[in-house]
């Protein structure tokens, strides 16, 4: 395929060809998704220039203070995906609660799940920050007039038709899947073109790259501490020791592995028992990318993708990236431990 004229919407629209049942409503979602990514992609690249770094002065219901750009991604993303006609709920890491469409506007069959503006702690310092998103297909039955709500938006995340993430960085970046491999296109300015530039992209199944910040290694379980000195101790049998790359944006983090292999970890410690990432918006979309490329996401005992959630806001350890990596982790945790 010609990647200097394929975007994104060419994309799509060639494979949708093998499916004569399809309506265009989701092409047409994916497109409103796209547009709150250019959107984003503007702001965040002459964040500088104008008044929208720094705080609001607010805190979101994660307990986290917000960042201008947090609210301006989170209110652009609603703004365009509400008035779309693909969707009939909604919900955000930013948000207390679910976010219905309102009436004035069509309603469809998808669900969205996204956080807007990941790893916003980095924004003042111009380190790549990114949008995570999900697809679900709502459960509720429209035939019978039953109102979009929770029971569609608490969906495990192997039953998502489709994920993604937009990496904010030296250039902005597109990437996602239906179920068909992972694809991804990177913004043309010059055009306003998400391009095709990396089509079906596999991850290896092992690596030397983990990623994972060790300022709280004294919090973790005993498992995951004697995972990572396997790591650090030289082996030449096994290939180590591995690298330590960590940028601390969770996007950027993922994408590298993706791109190169490697492990992202975020256990559980002390302070957050139950993990500090969110089952929803940030670990279910990767986790459904990662095994479409060839990896594995876990929670440390069991396949994210499994996991199903019992509120909007649920948190999760996530181990993620290089299938051979994540399960040698696992055997480690089930031998060692997880308590913390």
């Amino acid at each position: 395929m010609d990647k200097e004229t394929t975007n994104l919407q060419h994309f799509l629209l060639n494979r949708q060809k093998d499916y004569p049942e399809a309506t265009g409503e989701f092409t047409s979602l994916f497109q409103d998704i796209l547009l709150a990514s250019k959107i984003i992609s503007r702001e965040v690249n002459k964040a500088g220039l104008v008044e929208i770094l720094g705080l609001t002065g607010k805190v979101n219901v994660q307990g986290e203070e917000v960042q201008k750009l947090d609210e301006f991604s989170l209110e652009t993303f609603v703004k365009v995906m509400r008035r779309g006609g693909s969707l009939c709920v909604m919900a955000s890491e930013e948000t207390d609660d679910i976010i219905t469409i309102p009436d004035k506007y069509p309603k469809g069959k998808y669900v969205l799940v996204f956080d807007p503006l990941d790893g916003s702690s980095n924004i003042d310092a111009n380190v790549s920050i990114g949008t995570i998103f999900g697809i679900y297909k709502r459960v509720t039955d429209e035939n019978k007039d039953e109102k979009c709500g929770y029971a569609d938006v608490l969906q495990p995340a192997r039953d998502l038709v489709a994920a993604g993430y937009v990496i904010y960085g030296s250039s902005t970046m597109f990437v996602y899947s239906t179920g068909q491999g992972v694809h991804g296109f990177t913004l043309d300015p010059s055009v306003g073109e998400f391009l095709l530039s990396h089509e079906d992209i596999k991850i290896p199944k092992k690596s030397k790259i983990y990623s994972v910040n060790e300022g709280n290694y004294n919090k973790w379980s005993d498992g995951v501490k004697r995972y990572i000195d396997y790591l650090k101790a030289e082996d030449k049998e096994t290939d180590r020791p591995y690298k330590a790359r960590y940028i601390g944006s969770l996007v950027a983090d993922f994408h590298r592995n993706l791109l190169y292999g490697g492990i992202f970890m975020y256990p559980r410690d002390k302070k957050s028992k139950n993990g500090k990432l969110r089952l929803l918006y940030e670990a279910g979309p990767l986790a459904y990318i990662v095994k479409q490329a060839g990896g594995y996401a876990s929670d440390g005992k069991k396949d994210i993708l499994d996991i199903v959630p019992d509120k909007i806001h649920q948190r999760v350890p996530l181990f993620i990236g290089s299938e051979e990596d994540v399960k040698k982790l696992e055997e480690f945790i089930k031998k060692n431990g997880d308590d913390v």
